[in-house]
């Protein structure tokens, strides 16, 4: 530690530290522009000088490192006349258009200008003038002579992104932040560039003119999509969602969220949105009431219950419902006599069921991993922000390692990849355990011995020296195509027995916000009870009704052209969703809220339970999907189903659920069979995730969304 003093201050820091990191800690203000917490010191705006003693001229806080016995003072006259200096450099070319800026209110330059400007310029010259970029459907570069050339959001793409797609050319007052030969910036993380700049040269192009920051009223919320559970401040004005930023949660999303946890809220205002509940009869949809739509449902699972039994009934969840919905629904199929419950929409392996599919360590802890080996993942697009963090660790020495379909662009160095199509994934682990049987001396499943003789693999031995070479941090990660491959079971038991054998943690990355959530919550047939699976009731002529809760089977579904098929053949199918869907083969229609009409609880891929409220008021007869299947439970006489708010709903699932640590804590008993399957693990893109992504407009005009990544 190095003790200096900062405004007649003791300070101890880490040596090594900056006079800026000395500040922090002591809760003493030091006006910056291109410092930022989470990237690299550049100590190119210069708006931090100090005046550090027996220095001939101020110092940058940012950069200067501190040593013992440092006298540092802030607020000096030598310090303010540099700042402000400073500040009057910088406004020489700024416009004067913060009345239309979409930057205004929330500006640093307007801020500080005010603490450090002067009320009038001594410059007469005409204000350079820069031409506007067009980078993206997401990000503004229309006001670029706005930009103070602080590089944050250079830096960003390099270091956070892992993709430099803006850089800086030319130099002197000539100096233009652009991108490369006229290409698009497309990071699924580039949104963060605008919550970076601090000025109003990268705005948001979805946001632009929609509202002035005083408008906004502020609400805390959580990211809907993949299993991440980014924390999130939803923007609203009358009633509608008009721009989502990060909150900071250090231990999952730190400051950052991906593009589709930004943008998606366009969907919410979307044309496609179900406002009152509708019954086809004859082929023809009518709007009806609330009341007379839940009759009809009400009489039709009766009439089906009495002449073909409950086992007739099944209901369909999907994974981005609330924990609250996928406990409701539930609960509701089996109090109604029926066990045909799951949310495992894209799943092909039904046999692991004992085992929880979350990420066995904690989200916090990735970015200190040393070894880190992905399998079946696109890391990368499928979940952006655990991606970030693994690149900060091979920044610092881990070595990342990938068995996966394609050849990985994470924008981070892969040292070892193992590229094979997914029927051979169970020869490929095979091997794997035999190259760590030799250098561990750890004996072999019997299963594995005579497959492996005559195997030989320089890429599998490397990954399996990595794994072994090391006694810190390690883990493996396994993805939606594992998940989702039709021999996920046996392929399970090989990766727990190579976690076990090299001291690693192993765990899934999950795929929607509440993957984990559904497993605890029971949606899915119970052990032994003869319920079916997701599989099994979209076989044509198994069901005869069912219930479909955040569920599009063309885009959700692991065979969609199965799915519709038995979903035609039902004799009544009722889907509760945000918006209209699934005209072709419903009989009712039931307008749901969306996560931000709603209260809720999304539990991510850590176990982490995150409770949300509702931001806005419910769209026109739009009603919470708790309250739907309240009422439901009530029109069916089905008892138990009384309560009135959702704190009640809560205490009836912690009262009959376990803990979520027990459910946790299982792990499959699954065979290893080798035997190797043609057909394809069932993947959804980036942008096609979820129902809310796929109806947000600039997202879809993404280049990962145009290239199905």
């Amino acid at each position: 530690m190095v003790e200096i003093e900062l405004d007649g201050k003791k300070i101890e820091v880490l040596e090594g530290s900056m006079v800026m990191h000395a500040a922090e800690k002591a809760g003493t203000f030091i006006p910056h522009f291109c410092y930022h917490k989470k990237l690299s010191i550049a100590a190119n705006c210069r708006m931090c000088l100090v005046d550090v003693e027996k220095a001939p001229k101020p110092m940058p806080a940012c950069a200067t490192p501190v040593t013992q016995g440092m006298v540092v003072r802030t607020q000096s006259d030598k310090a303010s006349k540099a700042q402000k200096s400073v500040m009057e450099f910088l406004l020489i070319n700024h416009p004067l258009d913060c009345p239309i800026c979409d930057q205004g209110g929330e500006c640093q330059l307007q801020d500080l200008a005010v603490g450090y400007g002067g009320s009038a310029s001594r410059y007469q010259e005409e204000k350079r003038v820069v031409f506007h970029k067009d980078v993206g459907p997401l990000i503004s570069m229309q006001e670029m002579s706005r930009c103070i050339h602080c590089t944050r959001c250079v830096r960003f793409g390099q270091e956070i992104a892992g993709v430099m797609e803006l850089g800086m050319t030319h130099r002197g007052e000539h100096s233009e932040i652009e991108s490369f030969v006229g290409t698009t910036v497309d990071s699924e993380l580039s949104g963060n560039m605008i919550d970076i700049c601090p000025v109003g040269a990268l705005t948001s192009k979805p946001f632009r003119y929609q509202a002035r920051t005083w408008e906004l009223s502020r609400r805390k919320s959580i990211s809907p999509h993949d299993a991440t559970g980014a924390n999130l401040i939803m923007q609203v004005k009358n009633h509608q969602v008009l721009r989502v930023v990060p909150l900071e949660n250090e231990a999952i999303n730190e400051c950052w969220i991906a593009d589709r946890d930004r943008f998606s809220y366009e969907a919410l205002s979307s044309a496609d949105r179900l406002k009152t509940p509708m019954i086809k009869q004859a082929g023809v949809w009518s709007e009806v009431d609330w009341q007379t739509a839940l009759n009809f449902i009400a009489h039709g699972l009766k009439d089906i219950k009495a002449s073909h039994g409950a086992q007739s009934i099944g209901s369909l969840i999907g994974p981005s419902s609330t924990l609250e919905e996928l406990y409701l629904a539930s609960d509701l199929t089996r109090a109604f006599g029926s066990q045909n419950v799951d949310s495992r929409l894209r799943a092909a392996d039904f046999t692991h069921e004992g085992h929880v599919n979350w990420l066995g360590t904690s989200i916090a802890s990735l970015s200190q991993m040393q070894r880190v080996l992905v399998i079946g993942s696109n890391i990368r697009k499928d979940q952006p922000l655990l991606a970030q963090r693994i690149r900060q660790a091979s920044k610092v020495g881990a070595k990342v390692l990938s068995i996966n379909n394609f050849a990985p662009d994470w924008a981070m160095p892969v040292h070892q990849a193992v590229n094979a199509p997914s029927k051979d994934w169970g020869h490929t682990l095979a091997v794997l355990c035999a190259e760590i049987a030799k250098l561990t001396q750890a004996a072999l499943p019997n299963e594995l011995k005579n497959f492996v003789s005559s195997q030989d693999d320089a890429s599998i031995s490397s990954i399996a020296a990595s794994l072994t070479d090391v006694q810190g941090n390690k883990c493996i990660l396994l993805g939606n195509a594992f998940a989702h491959h039709p021999n996920a079971s046996a392929l399970l038991s090989m990766v727990n027995w190579i976690a076990q054998t090299t001291a690693c943690s192993f765990g899934f990355l999950g795929e929607s916000a509440n993957t984990v959530g559904a497993q605890y919550a029971g949606a899915r047939p119970a052990l032994n009870s003869q319920g079916l699976n997701t599989q099994q009731m979209l076989t044509p002529g198994a069901l005869k009704a069912a219930l479909l809760i955040n569920l599009e089977p063309e885009f959700d579904c692991a065979n969609p052209l199965q799915a519709v098929n038995a979903l035609t053949q039902m004799d009544l199918v009722v889907s509760l969703s945000p918006f209209k869907t699934n005209l072709e083969f419903s009989d009712v229609l039931l307008p749901i809220a969306p996560f931000s009409e709603t209260p809720g609880t999304f539990v991510n891929t850590e176990g982490v339970s995150q409770t949300f409220h509702a931001v806005v008021r419910p769209l026109a007869d739009t009603r919470p999907a708790w309250k739907v299947l309240r009422v439901l439970a009530n029109v069916l006489d089905l008892p138990g189903f009384d309560f009135e708010s959702i704190e009640d709903l809560r205490h009836k699932m912690q009262a009959s659920l376990p803990s979520i640590d027990s459910v946790l804590s299982n792990q499959s008993k699954a065979v290893i069979d080798l035997t190797a399957s043609e057909v394809t693990p069932c993947v959804s893109a980036s942008y096609q995730l979820d129902g809310l992504v796929r109806r947000s407009a600039s997202l879809q005009m993404t280049a990962d969304a145009r290239m199905g990544r």
